[in-house]
């Protein structure tokens, strides 16, 4: 049986911080807040895995208010995911996101992403498809000061 999920996160960006971005630290001026290293496309990969498996959300399992998570890589959670899917028989067969930004521009890191996507998730990096969109100037994702990503999984019980 299949199961799909959708997720989504979105992240203020700030001074002093790193961006980081599906697993890579991603050269720019700014970086997202968060309690963990604030991975907007990791996050949302995660609700989207979790909501396919039926498990929750990111918040449940990955609380901002427990301090073990203070800076962690949230390719950890995406990890520590996939061995919630593996206990209840599930297994990643695809994922699919959209990185929401005006800046930097993010087509060149996408092969990083993928690989760093693909060996936390125990798939290949094909079966990672990864878009980066603008929001033409509107709101705060348009005015540089956030940015967001949608993403969908597809799960298979085996």
């Amino acid at each position: 049986m299949t199961h799909s999920g959708i997720g989504y996160d979105l992240h203020r960006l700030v001074a002093g911080r790193r961006l980081v971005i599906g697993g890579i630290e991603v050269p720019f001026d700014k970086g997202s807040e968060g309690h963990s290293d604030g991975d907007v496309l990791s996050h949302a990969l995660c609700d989207a895995l979790l909501g396919a498996a039926s498990l929750g959300d990111i918040g449940t399992h990955f609380p901002d208010t427990d301090p073990k998570w203070k800076g962690a890589s949230s390719l950890l959670f995406l990890e520590h995911i996939r061995k919630m899917l593996a206990d209840r028989r599930y297994r990643v067969v695809h994922v699919d996101a959209i990185v929401i930004c005006e800046r930097p521009k993010l087509g060149p890191h996408f092969p990083a992403m993928r690989a760093a996507l693909a060996k936390s998730l125990g798939i290949t990096t094909d079966e990672i498809n990864l878009k980066a969109k603008t929001n033409e100037g509107v709101d705060a994702v348009g005015r540089g000061e956030a940015i967001a990503a949608h993403a969908i999984a597809t799960v298979r019980q085996h």
